[in-house]
């Protein structure tokens, strides 16, 4: 995993979004290079400037369609789907750049598009066949998970389930554990060395996820051996931030979290945050305003007023304020008083509102929130009261997650579907601590990005 700005990246998505810019700025060069005969300054930097913004355009469009996304939880039709669309967002863009920066003589947008046409019917190719631009082999990661209880076998099945460009080598058992929650076939004994193992097999990392660290059960100068000859040695809670992007409740201490980096709040951040969310939500306002009017009209046909309604959330610090939406259940929809979480095929959701939630168009009145200072464009999203009281008891650090204003979208919602349970609630939290220990401007850029991807293929609308 490679860190950027305080979030971790698969080290192959930024081979893949590197390779993929150099193809398009080097087949641009190429290009001008023939036109011209030789390369010049001139040709360079034509293609450094163009050649970026078109990489920048394509690589923001793939990031949205969720074709960088690790874990990558998209069938082969799924890919196939949005390679297509990538492809003609690649030709709109890189027509549209030619158009507003045409080239000069000797060199013709003619000639440097086709260029880039066939670097781009290229990676379309090897994505709609399920192929990748890089070997395979290159992105496997060799994984010894250090214990065999339940936290190994959390670790084991979380490997094997979201990453496939893991491989599980196997289980190294610790001197204190006397049963073992995994298959024993794959368990090495103590016989040999954990430094022996780790050579025999080409270990490129240890996870240690032992039920009990404590009473010298780790053989420390053996691990700080397999450190000092290159191999990451983590722990498990660094492990499901790493790979999940997710501070996992089980794997994670109070002492982890107080002593560990991360969780800052400073002035600097605050303004640019600040500043990003009133630009933003201005803009955005204008952007959605005409989508607002038609959804406020159909509203009103529907069932008549109230077209917005209003419900008291907790914000930052546990302040209470007032949340807007556009309507879209039915006026008695807790006609008994009794808050409770929206279902799966909702029956107090209307017509018009189940169009308005696959969209999220509902949710656009609340930039007026964000205008306001209540929430910001990202962040964890806003809970009611009723709620919170509920999952402060029953959840473990669930409070942590108003240390920051709340958001119109965040680190949750683009990888976790609708929560409708405190179990769900449970696996967002996970998600929500990892963006509040974790945000960073770059962080939010990469959220919203994600969230057009929401938008546009309607995951997990509720």
């Amino acid at each position: 995993m490679i860190k950027i700005f305080s979030h971790y990246f698969h080290r192959r998505t930024m081979w893949q979004i590197m390779v993929y810019s150099a193809l398009i700025v080097g087949a641009l060069s190429i290009s001008l290079a023939l036109q011209a005969g030789m390369f010049n300054a001139v040709a360079i930097s034509a293609s450094l400037g163009r050649g970026g913004l078109m990489a920048a355009g394509i690589l923001t469009v793939n990031f949205a369609l969720g074709l960088y996304e690790r874990p990558n939880k998209l069938t082969l039709g799924q890919v196939r789907a949005r390679a297509v669309l990538s492809f003609l967002c690649f030709l709109a863009i890189t027509a549209g750049i030619l158009l507003i920066l045409p080239l000069q003589p000797p060199y013709h947008n003619t000639h440097a598009w086709g260029a880039l046409l066939l670097i781009a019917s290229g990676m379309l190719v090897v994505r709609f066949f399920g192929g990748d631009i890089l070997p395979t082999a290159y992105s496997v990661q060799r994984v010894l998970i250090f214990g065999t209880g339940n936290r190994a076998r959390i670790v084991g099945q979380s490997l094997q389930r979201n990453d496939p460009g893991v491989e599980l080598v196997g289980y190294f058992l610790g001197s204190q554990e006397k049963e073992s929650d995994v298959a024993v076939r794959s368990i090495f004994s103590r016989e040999s060395s954990l430094t022996e193992v780790v050579k025999k097999n080409r270990v490129d990392e240890i996870v240690v996820a032992l039920n009990e660290r404590r009473g010298g059960s780790m053989p420390l100068s053996e691990l700080l051996d397999c450190k000092l000859n290159g191999i990451q040695v983590i722990d498990i809670a660094t492990h499901f931030e790493r790979f999940l992007g997710q501070i996992h409740l089980e794997a994670v201490s109070a002492g982890w979290l107080i002593f560990g980096d991360g969780f800052r709040q400073g002035f600097v951040r605050s303004i640019i945050k600040w500043a990003f969310d009133v630009i933003g939500a201005a803009v955005l306002l204008l952007l959605a305003a005409p989508v607002m009017v038609v959804a406020a009209f159909l509203i009103f046909i529907e069932g008549g007023g109230p077209i917005f309604y209003r419900q008291e959330r907790i914000g930052l610090h546990g302040r209470i304020f007032n949340v807007i939406k556009f309507r879209s259940m039915r006026q008695d929809a807790e006609k008994d008083g009794m808050p409770r979480w929206a279902s799966v095929a909702d029956a107090r959701v209307t017509r018009v509102g189940k169009l308005m939630r696959k969209m999220r168009i509902d949710e656009l009145p609340q930039l007026f929130c964000v205008l306001k200072g209540d929430m910001s464009l990202v962040g964890p999203r806003p809970e009611r009261p009723y709620f919170v009281d509920q999952l402060t008891r029953e959840i473990p650090y669930y409070a942590i997650r108003h240390s920051i204003k709340p958001g119109l979208t965040g680190w949750a919602q683009v990888r976790y579907h609708y929560g409708a349970s405190v179990e769900d609630t449970t696996q967002k939290l996970q998600y929500d601590l990892y963006y509040v220990k974790n945000h960073s401007w770059f962080l939010d850029v990469v959220i919203l990005f994600e969230t057009v991807g929401v938008v546009l293929t309607g995951k997990g609308a509720q």
